[in-house]
């Protein structure tokens, strides 16, 4: 027997196989066919199975041939000649052609990658960005073939069983409320999203979070694109030290020093503070800055805050290219994403409301800016209300937009205390949620009923804090250890 070219062989088998049929095609493209006549034979088989669920036969596949009006005579005779080629009756080792298909499927990735990655060098492709084309050549590298085939309700019931019982790796608030509504803290692998308007408390927020996770003696990366590295420490300082942000200058050098030393020596913790400017960074540049870290200082980080989505580069698209609002936003989210996903662990941001929903009240989804793709693709995604009566109150409103940690229905709405001088959030007593909270049958927020409540007792959360540090990317000092 004369030897075969895998690409034969692979459409050899994928009319007379049925079981390598259900396992490759679904990762096998066109594309990676170097010859148009094998490409046309495997376009002829994949639309065969698509419609009809079955093997195709060598007759079926002359019928689309000869009905297919954009192929000429040459194209014709080539494609005829390429399927009397075909053996349906191909003796390969199961285990050595899966192997191969898959390798096939990884090189022709790899090798088309590479194409792409040279027309947008050269400028042909108008629509990809060059700062895009190492998430191209990662996807390529990343094409394989999945052996899991999925759960089975009844034989896996134990697996499941586990799972319900596993102790998932979670990122606690020092927030009650938050707390409730996430089932005690956000999962690694998501995406987190503050929706808000322009000094609302977007960047309080992500700081006062960021504070509470040192707290927790864990390792956080907080990533800025609008404000200097420096202004993002000084928030942390008013918040770690209990100290209003106007009167840290205040602060003689030794008292300054006692405090740090206060902070460090309760938390085994470090927090990095890097900063970007405006739309600049993409999650390139983030997954560079992650294993400098690693390489340089030993530091991974254990949470990730970004501030904010918006003004994130996308590492998919030009700037330039024309695409619309929804589909950068959308992407910038998915590339997110998939960067805690890839680096196990929660991502924080926050994003603007429309110039409406910086009026509203009540803010809702469609409040979102420029881009309701982000929504779609964040895990929690929470709004946060601020109002004259509420501001005077030190209140802050929180409503829950999506979640998929729980019922976003049951306490829809709630309150936090705000302290703005010392960059802080805390829990209010019960009675300052009075008329807010509800289980989502009245969407009207009652702002009449609430109090200002009592501020619950936070020297519990500041006993627990162990010490850190932090630095700007490029090693400058910046108040923690």
């Amino acid at each position: 027997m004369l030897q075969k070219k895998i690409e034969t062989i692979i459409l050899s088998k994928l009319i007379s196989d049925e079981d390598y049929l259900r396992k490759v095609i679904p990762f096998i493209k066109d594309e990676y066919f170097t010859d148009n006549a094998e490409k046309l034979i495997y376009r002829y088989i994949n639309e065969f199975v698509t419609k009809y669920n079955s093997l195709p036969t060598i007759d079926a596949i002359n019928i689309a041939l000869q009905n297919d009006r954009k192929v000429n005579e040459k194209e014709y005779q080539h494609v005829t000649e390429t399927l009397t080629a075909l053996d349906d009756d191909v003796d390969a080792n199961e285990k050595w052609l899966l192997d191969q298909t898959e390798k096939f499927c990884k090189d022709r990735a790899v090798y088309n990658a590479i194409m792409q990655s040279i027309q947008i060098i050269d400028g042909e492709d108008k629509v990809h960005s060059q700062d895009g084309i190492p998430s191209i050549l990662q996807d390529a590298l990343a094409v394989g073939f999945d052996n899991n085939v999925g759960h089975d309700y009844i034989d896996n019931a134990e697996d499941r069983f586990d799972f319900y019982h596993r102790a998932e790796t979670k990122l606690p608030f020092d927030l009650e409320m938050f707390n409730k509504i996430t089932n005690g803290g956000l999962p690694n692998k998501t995406l987190n999203i503050a929706l808000a308007g322009t000094g609302v408390g977007k960047s309080l927020f992500m700081c006062h979070m960021a504070a509470g996770a040192l707290g927790q003696n864990k390792n956080v990366l907080y990533i800025t694109l609008e404000m200097a590295e420096e202004r993002i420490a000084e928030r942390i300082d008013a918040n770690l030290m209990n100290v209003n942000i106007q009167e840290l200058k205040d602060l003689s050098k030794s008292m300054f020093d006692q405090r740090i030393a206060k902070i460090r020596s309760k938390t085994e913790g470090r927090l990095i503070v890097k900063e970007y400017p405006t739309a600049s960074a993409h999650v390139g540049h983030f997954k560079a800055l992650l294993n400098e870290l690693q390489l340089k200082r030993n530091f991974k980080p254990d949470v990730i805050f970004i501030d904010y989505l918006n003004i994130c580069a996308s590492s998919r698209y030009k700037a330039s290219s024309g695409a619309n609002s929804y589909t950068v936003i959308k992407g910038i989210a998915e590339e997110l994403r998939g960067l805690a996903v890839e680096f196990d662990l929660p991502i924080v941001s926050a994003t603007q409301t429309t110039r409406s929903g910086y009026a509203n009240s009540d803010v809702e989804l469609t409040d979102t800016s420029e881009s309701f793709g982000l929504p779609a693709t964040a895990d929690l995604m929470f709004a946060l209300i601020a109002t004259e009566e509420l501001d005077k109150m030190g209140q802050l409103m929180v409503k829950q937009l999506k979640n998929r940690y729980n019922d976003p229905g049951m306490n829809k709405r709630f309150m936090v205390g705000i302290d703005r001088g010392k960059m802080k959030l805390y829990d209010l007593e019960d009675d300052a949620q009075a008329g807010i909270m509800d289980s989502g049958q009245d969407d009207v927020p009652v702002f009449e009923n609430t109090t200002i409540g009592k501020r619950r007792d936070f020297s519990k959360f500041e006993s627990n804090q162990r010490s850190g540090r932090h630095f700007s990317g490029s090693g400058k000092y910046l108040g923690f250890r």
